[in-house]
């Protein structure tokens, strides 16, 4: 069993908190509320560490507002002092289950990303299809899967592997700080969030693993997809999954969530359709693609078209973006 072995007057150490400031504002200390609490910064700190020190830390109250991304989602934002305590709980639980995790899971991990992901989804079907024959796709979701993660089943699973109680303690205060329903629910917006919900389906990454033993096995977050070339096998996977997840994690993948597919007719998968010999954008981001390309962002447009197959769609991007500075 992989244990960090760490006390909390260790981990919540001055040294420590400074530290974690620096990797916390990284890429965000022009934010006003950093900047305010970067103002003040030693008073802040060693108030934190006084709560810390004294066992009288409580989280505070989030920020809720709404962002629209392909979709609404509901944002809820910790004050910052509370985010330095999440950076802290992520970089330590991290050094204990990073080396449990999958190579295959790529959401939220150091050197892995959506990329990378529909990078394997590439390689796994040329190996399930063996020699052109094409293979099946199991492709499923979690619904509302961060509204679902259960806090006693989460806690249940970091308690195997924390050894201090009180680290514990400070572990379960920012859990149990955001409920969505009856004690369930992760907020989008905290960095501790991304690794509770690697943590708690890295349950469901083992039970594929081990007692499925699906070789072709991908997860991105709450989207994972099983490729092989038996569809019975396939099939009786979902079932086995299905069961799984409601039996041992309280979560539901409905059937309208999962789909059994031919590898020729493409898959939508973290927003690619991905097929035997092509990849291509899907139809949503190539409109929004339209739309919204300026001066800021054609960079990151085509940094994203060269992941797929989009000799055409390039040049018509640039011919859009350039008729538009003329």
């Amino acid at each position: 069993m992989n244990v960090f072995h760490i006390k909390y007057d260790e981990l919540f150490s001055i040294d420590n908190l400074f530290l974690a400031w620096s990797r916390f504002r990284s890429g965000k200390a022009w934010k006003y509320d950093i900047m305010s609490f970067e103002h003040h910064l030693e008073n802040n700190i060693f108030a934190l560490y006084e709560e810390l020190h004294s066992r009288t830390y409580k989280h505070s109250q989030y920020e809720h507002f709404i962002v629209f991304d392909k979709k609404k989602r509901d944002i809820h934002k910790a004050c910052v002092k509370d985010r330095l305590v999440h950076q802290l709980l992520y970089d330590y639980l991290s050094k204990i289950f990073e080396p449990i995790f999958i190579s295959d899971s790529y959401s939220s991990r150091k050197n892995k990303g959506s990329h990378k992901a529909v990078m394997a989804f590439k390689y796994f079907m040329k190996l399930a299809g063996g020699r052109g024959a094409g293979c099946f796709i199991l492709k499923c979701d979690i619904k509302k899967y961060f509204d679902s993660v259960n806090h006693d089943i989460l806690l249940d699973i970091i308690k195997k592997r924390v050894c201090d109680d009180e680290i514990f303690g400070i572990i379960k205060e920012v859990t149990e700080s955001f409920v969505r329903k009856t004690d369930c629910g992760l907020p989008l917006g905290n960095i501790t969030s991304q690794i509770f919900a690697n943590i708690y389906l890295n349950e469901l990454d083992w039970f594929v693993k081990r007692k499925l033993r699906a070789r072709f096995y991908i997860r991105y977050n709450d989207d994972f997809v099983i490729i092989g070339a038996n569809k019975k096998k396939l099939l009786h996977y979902l079932g086995e999954i299905r069961r799984f997840v409601s039996e041992r994690l309280k979560l539901d993948a409905p059937p309208e969530k999962c789909e059994l597919r031919k590898s020729a007719w493409g898959v939508d998968f973290l927003g690619f359709v991905v097929a035997d010999n092509f990849t291509l954008l899907r139809n949503t981001t190539k409109k929004n693609m339209a739309a919204n390309i300026n001066r800021n962002n054609i960079a990151s447009y085509l940094g994203l078209l060269s992941h797929c197959d989009s000799f055409n769609l390039r040049l018509k991007i640039l011919a859009d973006f350039y008729s538009r500075q003329e």
